[in-house]
């Protein structure tokens, strides 16, 4: 039995207690309690802030102790954000934005659903083109008035390569490849904010682990699911203008669970790493391999997904235990193969040296066991990290992670003749890769820059893809 000290009903008058003195009266009336749930990995009750007479919906969540103190809470202002994004009456995020984007195109005219109807109806009226090849020729149009569309323009040359007594068409590029100089370092801020800030190319590997949306308290701090992807989308874009061209990024990520707020509602799971594809692919992100990182079978009960199944085994109630998460692997696009990156690279040595020996893995299924950090409630399986630098880069490489907590990627990295660059927000983190990565040995001076770079929604256009 878990040593709590505090029953639910305790728990519950801490936290109205809080609501009426942690919060303006007018916002702690327009919220209710959910369910309190003891969470025996983060030590700590949890529960759910939820707008009254909407328990289904969290807006924020509480943290208490086992000896009763409150150690985590939303900010009001998110929660009001919140609040305000749900008031009724009101369309959703993503419809009330397919609008906004309409009618900034074009002012006064239908929103895209129903001028996409019409298009559809035009395509398929007899002499007039598709949606498809309209929608290339205008294109085309924008970018050189009078010049025939690039489908058109690219078969015109295609035909001009093959003409007989005409060289083909050959398109002469720079072979050599020359990596900018960058230094071990260490960086408070936003990633955001911050990697605009590093020349292009400057890094050859990213690996890291988003933050997951809600799955930690001091992550939950989106107004809702689509901010939080868009959040990403902007990080990421970020790390694509930095990383070489047709180098590795790797993405540890994995569904995560979005507790119940009352007996009467339902648990469930975000699949966030299928929403993350069409954001990387969209950035500019080619997917490679998806790899399973498999933890040992009891890794998944802290959870408490499939505890009523095992007990009941009622039929429809199956919800199995988690205990794998993904690696999903994607090279930044190019038209170059991958041999490019080996038979260009400027160091022939260090890639002498990178060569896979003795064993490695053959399948997509890595067994691993989860690490811990007394700074850090998850951290990277330094073996993991290991894995990921010796298939993925090569010795002398700069290795990114743009959500370093406690810099494990960075320790290893070293370790394995790795240069690295990481950037947290949070200062606890930093402080505590200030502390360790500076007394590394065999690594050379790191760079820690605590400026504490912040975002704005005025910088997205730095990073726009």
């Amino acid at each position: 039995m878990i040593d709590q000290h505090l029953l639910t009903r305790d728990v519950r008058a801490l936290a109205l207690n809080w609501l009426r003195e942690g919060l303006p009266a007018p916002l702690a009336g327009a919220l209710a309690l959910g369910l309190p749930e003891w969470d025996a990995r983060l030590d700590c009750w949890r529960v759910a802030l939820v707008p009254a007479g909407q328990p289904r919906q969290p807006v924020g969540e509480l943290q208490v102790d086992r000896d009763g103190a409150v150690i985590r809470a939303p900010e009001p202002a998110l929660i009001a954000e919140r609040l305000k994004a749900l008031a009724p009456g009101k369309p959703t995020r993503v419809v009330a934005r397919k609008a906004e984007r309409s009618k900034a195109v074009a002012p006064g005219k239908p929103t895209r659903v129903v001028a996409r109807k019409a298009e559809r109806s035009k395509a398929v009226a007899p002499g007039k083109p598709t949606r498809v090849v309209a929608r290339k020729a205008e294109r085309s149009k924008a970018v050189a008035p009078g010049k025939p569309t690039r489908v058109v323009a690219r078969k015109a040359e295609r035909l001009r390569a093959v003409a007989p007594g005409k060289p083909a068409r050959r398109v002469v590029r720079k072979a050599d490849i020359a990596f900018p100089p960058v230094p071990n370092k260490v960086v408070l801020g936003d990633c955001r904010a911050v990697l605009p800030e590093f020349p292009p190319d400057s890094v050859q590997l990213v690996f890291t682990s988003p933050p997951y949306f809600n799955a930690k308290p001091e992550c939950a701090e989106y107004v809702d699911y689509s901010s939080y992807l868009d959040f990403l989308e902007q990080a990421f874009a970020s790390c694509h203008t930095v990383l070489a061209e047709g180098r590795f990024l790797v993405v540890n990520v994995s569904p995560v669970l979005v507790r119940r707020t009352s007996r009467s509602t339902a648990s469930k799971r975000l699949p966030i790493p299928f929403d993350l594809h069409p954001i990387l692919d969209r950035i500019g992100f080619e997917f490679i391999d998806d790899i399973i990182w498999r933890k040992p079978e009891g890794a998944g009960w802290h959870l408490g997904r499939g505890r009523r199944f095992a007990a009941d085994r009622q039929p429809l109630q199956y919800k199995p235990v988690t205990v794998t998460e993904y690696l999903l692997v994607y090279r930044k696009k190019t038209d170059r193969l991958i041999d490019w990156n080996l038979r260009n690279h400027p160091d022939r040595t260090a890639l002498e040296r990178s060569l896979i020996r003795g064993e490695y893995d053959k399948t997509n299924v890595w067994d691993l066991t989860p690490a811990s950090h007394a700074g850090h409630p998850a951290v990277f399986p330094e073996e993991l990290v290991s894995r990921v630098i010796r298939y993925y880069s090569i010795e002398g490489d700069s290795v990114l992670d743009p959500f370093a907590g406690v810099g494990t990627a960075g320790r290893v990295a070293a370790s394995m003749g790795r240069r690295f660059v990481l950037v947290e927000k949070r200062r606890d983190y930093f402080e505590v890769m200030q502390r360790e990565l500076g007394k590394l040995p065999n690594t050379g001076p790191v760079d820690f820059d605590d400026l504490q770079y912040r975002w704005s929604a005025d910088d997205a256009e730095l990073v726009r893809p």
